[in-house]
């Protein structure tokens, strides 16, 4: 059933969130375009807006679109749970099949770049990719994955150990 429509909304928190979309918008179905179809990334974006929209009070004011990042996150995450088809045991870790079936990947034209990125594991990937694409680090990357900045900045610097290991045994060969 679907939730009843908030109307005790102050015109404050109206002018806000029309603020927030008209700066956020574009980056947000960026994020999702990068990760699946581009058809889906405008509902998925509205879809995190209307989150925003809700739970404008948890929404914090100085951290904005890392909290619509993440929000993305936990968004996108569960859409691809409801569409798996294949039984948990039979998804493909890594490899030719797994890069042809996942979108992040997919949307790499450098195929050394694909297979590097598709053997750190799903965590690291995330990590890289927000950084790259969405141009995260420090806080606004901390703030996304939920944990603090020197958390952050770890993980980061272990994704990209990760990442040069990679890409260093796929061109050894």
């Amino acid at each position: 059933m679907p939730e009843p429509a908030d109307t005790s909304a102050t015109s404050a928190e109206t002018a806000w969130f029309t603020e927030v979309v008209r700066e956020h918008s574009t980056a947000l179905v960026r994020y999702f375009a990068r990760r699946g179809p581009r058809q889906d990334a405008e509902d998925l974006a509205a879809e995190v807006f209307a989150t925003a929209w809700r739970r404008r009070a948890d929404v914090p004011r100085e951290a904005v679109l890392p909290w619509l990042y993440r929000t993305a996150g936990f968004i996108l995450a569960n859409g691809r749970r409801k569409h798996v088809d294949l039984p948990v045991e039979e998804v493909p870790e890594s490899g030719t099949v797994r890069i042809e079936h996942d979108p992040e990947l997919s949307a790499l034209f450098d195929a050394e770049l694909r297979g590097a990125l598709a053997s750190v594991g799903e965590r690291d990937r995330r990590i890289l990719l927000l950084h790259a694409w969405e141009g995260l680090d420090g806080q606004e990357l901390a703030e996304v994955l939920g944990i603090s900045r020197s958390g952050a900045d770890a993980a980061l610097s272990r994704a990209r150990k990760r990442l040069r290991e990679a890409w260093g045994e796929r061109l050894s060969f």
